[in-house]
Parts: C-alpha cells; structure tokens; sequence
C-alpha cells in the first residue's frame, strides 16, 4: 500500500528524479518523457471520465485502464531487461493486453463498418476520448523512442498501441448513440 505523508521532497530541484531500483535520472530522460506521456493519456482519460454517465459499461473499463497505466508507469520506472513481475515489481502483462483487445471486441461489435476517415468530435464524450487517444499516442511515441535506446517491456508496448484503439472505438461508440461519427470530406474545402 502507498502511503504519502509528504507530497514535496525537493530531491529534484537538481533536474533529476528518482526511479524504483532507486537510480536517478534526469527529467528530461526518455524514461522521464515516456512515464509523464502515460500521465498525461492517464489525466486525459480522468476528465472524458467525468461526462460518461455513471452506470455505462465504458466507465468500469475506463477505471480499469487507468489502473493499468498507473502499472504501466511502475513498469517504465523499473529500469533493466527483466520483465517478470513480482509481488514487488509491477510489469504490465499479457492479460492486460488480452483484456483491451477483448474490450476493443465488444464495443466494435455494435458499430457499423468505417466507410471513411472521421474526424475527432461529435459527443462530448467522443471528443474527450479522442483528446485521450491523441494523448496516447504520444504515449506510444514517447515509449518507442525509450524503446530505441533502452529495453522496454513488449506488453508494454502493445497495451499502450490497443489503448488508442480502444480510445477510438470508445470515441466511435459514443457517437453512435447521439448521431453518429463526423466524417471526413477529402478536398471539401478547395
């Protein structure tokens, strides 16, 4: 159990922050940018949380998602090449990943076929979940380019890549329910 007595411990006014095996690095490491990505996707999925009614479906799996980039940030926080958990090392694992991908299923079960590229909007609640997914995006970005310089754990990797799925079939689920997607209309503007 996590307990935080003090918020504030100035151990990185120097530039640098601390990780699990209790290294330091810089904070703007791409370990660092990678982890602050997942907190900014994890922030973006809080606030499309707020405008889904409580009692959907959406918002369990959306409780559940965000328990798992809290293990995802633990994950990238843990340096080395062992991607094992432990009851004191949390790694994401391939049930997780499984889990999203079932989920992307379901919710992909009850729309209809994409015919075009659509646009980010449409609901409140589909837009928010677009800005989530734009954030994971930069999530992946951020991780493969970690992942370019240093190991990263592949389930890792993976359940960040389903989550912008899921975001955007999530997007498309609720814009399904309040008049459908925006489509995109090529050169509509010339």
């Amino acid at each position: 159990m996590v307990r935080l007595n003090k918020i504030y411990t100035r151990t990185g006014d120097d530039g640098t922050t601390g990780l699990v095996d209790g290294s330091r690095l810089p904070k703007h490491a791409a370990r660092m940018d990678a982890i602050g990505a997942v907190d900014e996707a994890n922030s973006a999925i809080g606030l499309a949380l707020v405008i889904v009614p409580k009692g959907e479906p959406l918002v369990a799996s959306l409780l559940r998602i965000q328990n798992d980039l809290f293990d995802l940030g633990a994950d990238l926080a843990t340096p080395g090449e062992d991607f094992t958990p432990s009851d004191m090392v949390l790694r994401i694992v391939d049930g997780q990943v499984d889990w999203i991908e079932t989920a992307i299923d379901g919710l992909n079960e009850t729309l209809e076929p994409l015919r075009s590229f659509i646009l980010p909007g449409g609901s409140e609640t589909a837009a928010r979940l677009h800005v989530a997914r734009a954030a994971t995006r930069r999530a992946e970005r951020a991780m493969a380019a970690l992942a370019g310089e240093d190991a990263v754990n592949p389930a890792a990797l993976a359940y960040i890549n389903r989550l912008s799925d899921f975001l955007f079939v999530a997007a498309r689920a609720a814009n399904a329910t309040t008049g459908g997607d925006v489509l995109w209309v090529p050169g509509s503007n010339r």
